[in-house]
């Protein structure tokens, strides 16, 4: 990998970054060292569900120790025959310092399996291995799409060890981007299914994110539970830091696309300059927004998000569509499978007045650059106004939670329970994931957003380029 590295400083492409070179170097290691994985087991069904699911409550109280037992007897004899499984990279540092760029190159240059080279004895030689590259906020939304459809089928059984062990027959290596726990439905999974993962069937897993290990789901609601996972992680991975690595390489490639447009009134205004911001608008959607008729695109979990402008390439939305709405990362991937470009105007100024909406706005571009949609804006300030930092606090009373956002100001509240207070003052029950009985009003998820806002601007400052978009 380091040697693609070099290739793409000499081409000019990149500029040499000993941090970036030291990485490269890393990863050369565990590249070589996936030569000692060991070949995963043909897959088999539950194998407490077919026995137990009709059985007494006894055989279904033993059904869960005999996995048990069976998941240590596994462990042990790979252990003994291969040897410990190779440990994976887990990369933190800020936002455009070359993280995924490097774990993409090394991604690249793992090659996979040939159909019958798992029958072959010397195949593992070579580091021919099964991979999934994937986004975090993808990977989990696919973990909950198969307990769902689990649930469906065995209501009572446990899904987590068969869909640890679907995961790992279908990728022996696991690449993550953007690596973070805000949702304590995310947290306790991850705990459950990496322990599996990681230490039963020996996936090796490389990740990036801007959280060091022990900043992940920090202030989160019973992060208590949540710390052997970090232990776990740091038992299983090699942590490297680029936090000393200050250079956002995104923002030398300044956008010169059109990408991003602004002016201090409504889009729809009588101005010239709205005029012609409409008018490059109705450009880039290929037409005029009016006449087209509705579309409703199926989301995971039988749910559907309406689009009412759109044509066979391109859906425009103003803000309030995407962000006002309990919308999430489900949602807004099936909009970027199913549309190449995508616009959004009337985009406020987000600060802390704008906490669930910005949330959503983040994930939004997030699944934009993943799937390389062409995400095309018209805001109400210019692109290096557009995020306001803010710091959050929690303070408690009688039991109750009330988070406080200083800096810009505003305010939201929760019971430390499934409920939030909309603006209006009603309470319901709301997730921006599309997870029912999560609530972003915690302290955590607040200062994930602030901290994610960097991430995003630089992201958008890098999607404005001309080259950006699926061909």
């Amino acid at each position: 990998m380091a040697a693609a590295y070099e290739l793409k400083v000499d081409a000019g492409e990149v500029r040499r970054d000993d941090a970036q070179v030291a990485l490269a170097a890393k990863f050369d290691a565990l590249h070589e060292s996936l030569a000692s994985l060991p070949p995963v087991p043909v897959r088999t069904d539950d194998p407490t569900q077919s026995s137990c699911t009709n059985s007494s409550p006894l055989l279904l109280l033993l059904a869960r120790p005999l996995a048990s037992a069976q998941s240590f007897l596994r462990k042990k004899f790979r252990l003994w025959f291969f040897g410990p499984p190779p440990r994976g990279i887990y990369i933190h540092g800020p936002v455009g310092v070359g993280k995924s760029f490097l774990m993409d190159l090394f991604y690249a240059s793992v090659s996979v399996p040939d159909d019958d080279s798992c029958y072959k004895n010397d195949s593992h030689k070579h580091a021919k291995v099964t991979k999934r590259r994937v986004h975090f906020h993808e990977f989990m939304l696919d973990v909950h799409h198969r307990i769902f459809v689990y649930k469906q089928k065995h209501p009572r059984g446990d899904a987590i060890p068969i869909i640890a062990q679907q995961l790992a027959q279908e990728a022996q290596l696991l690449c993550f981007d953007e690596f973070q726990v805000t949702e304590i439905a995310d947290a306790m999974i991850l705990k459950r299914l990496f322990s599996l993962l990681l230490l039963d069937w020996n996936v090796v897993m490389v990740a990036t994110s801007n959280r060091s290990p022990d900043a992940l789901y920090e202030g989160g609601i019973n992060r208590s539970l949540f710390l052997p996972f970090i232990d776990m992680l740091k038992h299983t991975s090699d942590i490297i830091s680029m936090e000393d690595s200050r250079k956002d390489y995104r923002l030398e490639n300044r956008a010169c696309g059109q990408a991003y447009f602004w002016s201090n009134k409504d889009v729809h205004g009588d101005s010239n300059i709205n005029n012609n911001m409409q008018a490059q608008l109705e450009e880039i959607f290929g037409g005029t927004a009016s006449g087209t008729e509705a579309e409703s695109i199926p989301v995971l979990f039988g749910r559907t998000v309406q689009v009412a402008r759109l044509n066979d390439r391109c859906a425009w939305f103003n803000f309030s569509e995407l962000c006002y709405q309990p919308l999430g990362a489900a949602d807004y991937i099936s909009l970027c499978r199913r549309f190449p470009v995508l616009i959004m105007d009337r985009v406020p100024q987000l600060d802390a007045n704008y906490l669930n909406e910005a949330r959503r706005f983040v994930t939004l571009i997030d699944a934009c650059y993943e799937s390389r949609t062409r995400l095309v804006l018209a805001a109400q300030v210019p692109l290096d106004e557009l995020f306001v930092d803010f710091e959050a606090q929690v303070q408690s009373s009688d039991g109750d939670e009330e988070l406080f956002v200083s800096e810009k100001g505003g305010n939201s509240s929760s019971f430390a329970t499934t409920m939030i207070r909309t603006k209006e003052g009603e309470y319901i029950e709301w997730s921006a994931t599309g997870l029912i009985g999560v609530s972003l009003a915690q302290f955590s998820a607040a200062n994930d957003l602030a901290f994610s806002f960097r991430r995003a601007a630089s992201r958008l400052v890098e999607m404005g380029g001309k080259e950006w978009g699926r061909q």
